[in-house]
Order: C-alpha cells, then structure tokens, then sequence
C-alpha cells in the first residue's frame, strides 16, 4: 500500500513539473526583461516539419530570418528581386504575433557579386555602389515597412583587432558604407529599429572599435538603436567577465544590445572565434561525443547556459532580446563548423525536438528577476 502511495505521489509530482513546463516558456518568463527569440528556417516556415513550426510559434516571440533575408537569396541579380520566401517568413511571424528581425541588409558575403563590378567586371565606382546600396535597402525595407520591427543593417564589418573588414564594400567606399547603409534604412522605414551585428563582440579591441561606430553614427545624425552580439560560445570562451564588460561598455555609448545568435558549442574549439571562412580537418579527437553526450559534460553545458543567461538577466536593463542561432542540435550550423561532419549539441532543443533539462532552470531563474531600468 505504501508503494502505491509513493508511486502516485511521484507520479503526480511529474505530471505537475510537465503541465507546468507546458504552460510556462522561457519567452513568458522573460517577458517585460527581453524578447526570447529562435532562427527560422524556410522548412519551418513552410510547415515540412509541423512539429517545428508548431515550437516556434509556442516558444518564442521573436524571430529573425535564417538566410531568406540576405542578400545574395533576396537580390541575387541587379534587376531581380526573390520576395516568396522573405514574403512567407514575414506572415509567419505575423501569424505568431512575433517580433521578427530582418537579417540582413548589407554582408560581405553571402552577395552575390554583380553587386561590386560593371559590365567588364571592374569595380565599380563608389558612387555606382552606394546607389545600388541604396536601392537594394530602399526596396527591401520598403517592402516590409511598418512589418519588421528591425533590421541588422550592416553584419560583420570589423576584425577581431578593431580594423575594419577588408570588404568590398570598404575598399569602394570606405567606412562610410556603414554610415550610407543606416541612412538609408531609416529613409525606407522611419519607425524600424536599427542595429550594427557582429560576431566576437566580447572581444575587447572589437567592442571599442563598434562603439567608437556607434559614436561616429549618432554625431553623423544616423539612429542605431541596437549592437547585435552574436553570441557565438564555447565551453571556456568568452568569459563572464569579458561578456559583462562589453554590456557595460556598449550601455556607456547608449545603446541596447541584443544576443542575435546565440549557440554555445559542447565541443573542443580549434580556434577561439566565429570566422565564416575558417575551416579544420576533421578528426575523431574533435568530434567525442558521436553517442552522445556524457552526464557530467552535460552538467558542464548547463552551467555554462545558465551562467550566461544569468548574466543576461542581470543587465536586462540593455539586454532587449536573446536569440538562438538554430530551434535544435540537428539543424544547428555548428555541426558542420569549423569542422565539417561533427556531431554539436549547441543549442536548447535536442534532436527530437524536445527541450533539454536546462531549460527548466532558465524559466526557474527567469523568474527572480525583475525588469530594470
């Protein structure tokens, strides 16, 4: 009889924890302190995967484009614009009622590369260039004007030292490219937030380079509202330490700063940093966890995950949205990055799309926290 008890009382208990978890997400728990929000593929969007559709609308309330937005998909030739897929993502996140970010609007890669040359496949002039800038924004913007709450303007436009890319973009026009791209924008759609995105913003030169921009912007008359870090991690990098500096100073220059892209990687790193064009050869070394992930590796993860969140929560007086850079492990970019055909468990979703015990915690920790500022 007191077996009976007992099981019914632990059986009672975990039904508890999961009606609880089904009526309480991270985005809920951290409404009023920032947006939560997840990268949306085109298969989602589409509905192939119903399941994933289905997480997204329930668990964020934030969205931003995966790739349907950039513009080598959006504007892959000078007279021909792709608007099905943009068109699509958009209604969804309407349909979700969802902040929904578009990403983005000036990179140097993922372009296509009429975008730079004439007829003879010169470079273009500087002033060929910043027209065309100014039409690709103009019409994108345009587009969705009064239906994007924002947009990353420029992605990714310095080193690691706090030089400035040698872009395309910078080699034609200088750093004034940034200056042109945030105009333009806030010509297209007044009322749309603007931000600057990068990767590695932790890293101290780079931190001082952005807010030395968000200066030069603000004294140029432009509106930046945001620095997008994307909060590309691993196990030991970046620290808390240096993660909470470039809050403090990105605060100092007044503005906000949203984790766009957030994954943390389980596995060894061969290099400290997000470069898109860096590549390793694979070794089983470096991909350990093909069966799976050890429980006490696991217990390292979670820590470093609330550790972040923590932080996140702390300053959510400048902290307005954290964004996961893939909904699972088995969509996420990182099991091809650096390393091609490794196996990741970077994200809050595992395979099967169920949420990992962590998140749990996140709402639990969420909810101690009040709103600053």
């Amino acid at each position: 009889m007191k077996i009976k008890t007992i099981s019914a009382i632990i059986a009672i208990i975990f039904l508890s924890n999961i009606y609880a978890m089904a009526q309480k997400t991270i985005a809920k728990a951290t409404k009023g302190k920032f947006l939560f929000g997840v990268a949306v593929n085109m298969q989602q969007v589409n509905g192939n995967n119903p399941t994933e559709s289905e997480l997204i609308a329930r668990e964020f309330n934030a969205i931003v484009a995966e790739n349907c937005m950039k513009p080598q998909p959006i504007h892959p030739q000078e007279d021909k614009y792709q608007w099905t897929d943009a068109d699509k993502f958009v209604a969804f996140g309407e349909k979700n009622k969802q902040a929904i970010t578009g990403h983005c609007l000036i990179w140097h890669s993922q372009i296509g590369r009429w975008f730079f040359v004439d007829e003879n496949g010169k470079d273009v002039t500087p002033e060929v260039l910043k027209e065309r800038m100014r039409q690709h924004i103009m019409t994108v913007v345009g587009r969705y004007k009064g239906r994007v709450q924002g947009w990353d303007v420029v992605n990714e436009a310095f080193e690691d030292d706090g030089t400035y890319r040698n872009s395309k973009f910078y080699r034609i026009l200088g750093k004034d490219f940034i200056k042109y791209a945030f105009q333009f924008a806030h010509e297209a759609d007044p009322d749309a937030e603007l931000y600057y995105n990068d990767y590695n913003v932790e890293t101290p030169a780079k931190c001082d380079a952005i807010v030395e921009l968000v200066k030069e912007l603000r004294a140029a008359g432009c509106r930046i509202d945001a620095v997008g870090s994307q909060g590309h991690m691993h196990m030991d990098d970046p620290t808390l330490e240096a993660t909470e500096t470039s809050l403090m100073k990105l605060k100092a220059a007044g503005v906000k700063v949203l984790i766009t892209e957030w994954d943390i990687s389980i596995l060894p790193s061969p290099y400290s940093g997000a470069n898109i064009s860096a590549r390793f050869t694979y070794s089983k070394e470096m991909d350990p966890y093909r069966e799976g992930v050890p429980d006490s590796v696991q217990q390292e993860w979670n820590k470093r995950v609330l550790d972040m969140f923590e932080l996140f929560l702390k300053h959510n007086d400048v902290v307005d949205r954290v964004t996961l850079w893939a909904l699972n492990d088995s969509i996420s970019w990182l099991n091809n990055f650096p390393i091609r055909g490794r196996k990741d468990y970077p994200v809050l979703f595992d395979r099967n799309n169920q949420p990992k015990s962590v998140v749990a915690d996140m709402i639990m920790m969420a909810k101690k926290y009040k709103k600053k500022g």
